[in-house]
């Protein structure tokens, strides 16, 4: 225990070093935290032992998404909710099938496997350029976008991503699973993820009525944001739909709600606000330093160059090839997306906890589980450093507009 928590200090004291340093340097902060990770790593002062799914699916996920969700306004969300949609749900389909089929083609990966990476690798992360959003004083439509965007995006992906993991396991990936046993495994796990977010959100709503005390209140939407996800997983239905769904009611009902018809006091709205956005800050920063730290012993060769510059392209051309069709099917109504902002959604589409979380619930006996760490690495690496690092000059470039 006492080794733990030694540990655990070091590598806060080391993310507050990234953060101040990246202040200074103008540097996106996840950018330094996985820079920072790799050196530390490479200097042999730390080790990504921590980073399991266990770890990011079950401590770093939950606030992460919960955070996100108590921000976004329903009523903006209402505004433009097909577009967010359409580009997470046919978004995450479309750029899953563009990067299964391109491993096929190129690389000659058997198809469930392929698609199982093109599954888990279409959930976006943006949490460096939300970051670079606030620092660039970005608002309104695109930020609403991106996160929004992001949010239903990772609950898209997870859900096909236990259908066709489901599927490989069979032991009969020659023939498709029946209709019926996918409609109720949609079933179970979407409602019972949506379900399990709603009634956690509801109760915690009833009970922080009955206080006017603001630590029992932001206590009560902590037990939402993971009860919520481990109630869904209990009865197998998706855990990051249930805590999405969760954030969005306690946020809109609760922290956003009028003053009359809130029931929170307005102390425990302004600290929870404030509490969310340091745990969101804790795990960011944890996450972030251990994927940097497991950089290191990535064992890269073990796809070669040639296949990861080949990795790289397919998702990157997969979120392209959503990004813009799909924007297009608005340009004549009042959803129409610029096309500088399309850029923005393109090239902010960043990987990161979800993927590697994904990545690392694969069984060890499942056959290319090697390949498919490998490459899901690579990616958030590359879209966490290239990607982070070259936002500014797009978003400089967009001169923001909101």
């Amino acid at each position: 225990m006492e080794a733990l928590l030694t540990t655990l200090v070091g590598l806060l004291v080391a993310a507050i070093a990234v953060a101040l340093m990246a202040r200074r340097l103008r540097l996106p902060y996840t950018v330094g935290l996985v820079l920072s990770g790799v050196a530390l790593a490479i200097s042999k002062i730390g080790s990504g032992a921590f980073l399991t799914h266990d770890f990011i699916f079950d401590i770093v996920l939950p606030p992460l998404l919960f955070e996100a969700a108590i921000n976004i306004h329903w009523h903006e969300l209402r505004r433009d909710l097909v577009p967010v949609l359409v580009l997470a749900i046919v978004g995450t389909v479309t750029a899953a099938a563009i990067v299964a089929s391109g491993l096929v083609w190129t690389l000659g990966w058997p198809l469930p496997f392929a698609l199982l990476f093109g599954v888990l690798i279409a959930a976006t992360d943006p949490v460096s350029v939300i970051a670079m959003f606030k620092d660039n004083g970005v608002k309104g439509r695109l930020r609403l976008l991106v996160e929004s965007e992001s949010l239903f995006n990772d609950g898209a992906a997870a859900v096909l991503f236990t259908l066709v993991l489901a599927w490989t396991e069979t032991g009969d990936v020659s023939s498709a699973l029946p209709a019926d046993e996918i409609m109720w495994r949609l079933f179970v796990i979407v409602l019972g993820g949506v379900m399990a977010g709603l009634t956690c959100a509801w109760a915690t709503i009833a009970l922080v009525g009955r206080t006017g005390d603001y630590l029992v209140e932001s206590t009560l939407t902590t037990v939402a944001a993971y009860g919520s996800f481990l109630l869904a997983e209990r009865f197998h239905g998706s855990g990051v739909l249930a805590t999405v769904a969760a954030g969005l009611v306690t946020g809109n009902v609760g922290l956003f709600a009028e003053s009359g018809r809130s029931r929170l006091s307005l102390k425990g709205r302004e600290f929870i606000l404030a509490l969310w956005d340091f745990i969101a800050f804790l795990a960011n920063s944890l996450v972030f330093l251990l994927i940097g730290l497991a950089v290191a012993t990535i064992p890269f060769d073990r796809l070669g160059i040639r296949a990861l510059s080949i990795i790289l392209l397919l998702v990157l051309l997969s979120r392209a090839a959503t990004v813009y069709p799909l924007s297009c099917l608005f340009s004549r109504s009042q959803w129409a997306i610029s096309t500088r902002d399309q850029h923005i959604l393109w090239w902010g589409g960043l990987r990161g906890a979800l993927g590697l979380a994904l990545a690392l619930s694969l069984p060890p006996a499942l056959p290319y589980r090697g390949e498919i760490l490998v490459a899901t690495f690579a990616v958030v690496v590359f879209s966490v450093v290239i990607q982070g690092l070259t936002m500014p000059l797009l978003l400089r470039w967009r001169r923001p507009r909101d």
